[in-house]
């Protein structure tokens, strides 16, 4: 019985552990510029006010569902450049970026009776401590 309970407790512990990053996670925060255009990183911290997923787009093509401790890395060309929340999710900014710069773009979730997004551009400081401890998010 007690054997039986060591390997529950093991396999309990085992399941807790995270995967390692993946090698575009790895390079993503490197935090390298790209020559000629601007890259920005729509940032979602762990501490967020929701659990909740929150459905947003980057541009106007590409949607990324973000998660608490989660990433997206855009690279765009200079000029503005807007992230906007999905369906009833009213939070929009437009950021205005030069090229071979990198931006922050925090997104902050609360859910009432909707899902609404806060973004705002967040110091180079503080989006490098958010990214370096969340994961990268594809786009869909």
């Amino acid at each position: 019985m007690r054997r039986r309970l060591l390997i529950l407790i093991a396999l309990g512990l085992a399941g807790c552990t995270p995967l390692p990053p993946s090698p575009q996670d790895i390079q993503a925060k490197k935090f390298e510029a790209v020559p000629g255009e601007a890259v920005i990183y729509v940032v979602r911290d762990s501490l967020d006010f929701s659990y909740d997923e929150a459905p947003i787009y980057i541009g106007e093509k590409v949607l990324v569902t973000t998660y608490p401790g989660t990433y997206y890395r855009w690279v765009v060309p200079a000029g503005r450049h807007t992230i906007a929340g999905y369906g009833q999710d009213s939070g929009t900014i437009t950021v205005a970026v030069e090229q071979g710069k990198i931006y922050f773009v925090q997104q902050r979730v609360t859910h009432f009776a909707v899902t609404n997004s806060t973004l705002s551009v967040v110091s180079e400081a503080q989006g490098r401590a958010v990214v370096l401890r969340s994961v990268l998010l594809t786009a869909q």
